[in-house]
Order: C-alpha cells, then structure tokens, then sequence
C-alpha cells in the first residue's frame, strides 16, 4: 500500500482550482469568440450594403454628368 501524505489534498486542492480557472477562462473565450463572429457576420452584411450604396451613388453622378454634358452639347 502506498502512505497518503498530507500534502496530497493541498496539491488536490491546486489541481482544482487550475482546472476552475481553466473552465472559466474557456467559458470567457467560447463567448468572446461567439460575439466576434457575430460582429464580423454584422460588419460583412455592412460592407455589402454600403458597397450597393455607393454603386447606386456612382450610376447617379455618372447619369447626373452624362446628362449635363449632352445639355452642354446641345446649346
């Protein structure tokens, strides 16, 4: 049989509290993780959205000057 020395429920004690923080650390980074592709989900349709805008803001100066010029032409 091996002799249960007193230091054994102290070095347990360790080894738990290692493994709680552990736990609290990986529960801290898995919804720091879910937030972040979350957020990058709400910034990608973001840049979709503003690069529809800006294409559609493009076609209008473009159309806005191509009429401008053809009044130019014409007078």
């Amino acid at each position: 049989m091996t002799e249960i020395t007193t230091d054994q429920p102290l070095e347990l004690k360790a080894l738990e509290d290692k493994l709680d923080l552990l736990i609290e650390q990986y529960n801290s980074l898995k919804h720091q993780n879910s937030f972040l592709k979350n957020k990058q989900e709400e910034l990608v349709q973001e840049k979709a959205q503003l690069l529809e805008k800006t294409t559609l803001a493009r076609i209008r100066v473009e159309a806005m000057i191509t009429r401008l010029k053809a009044m130019e032409n014409g007078s």
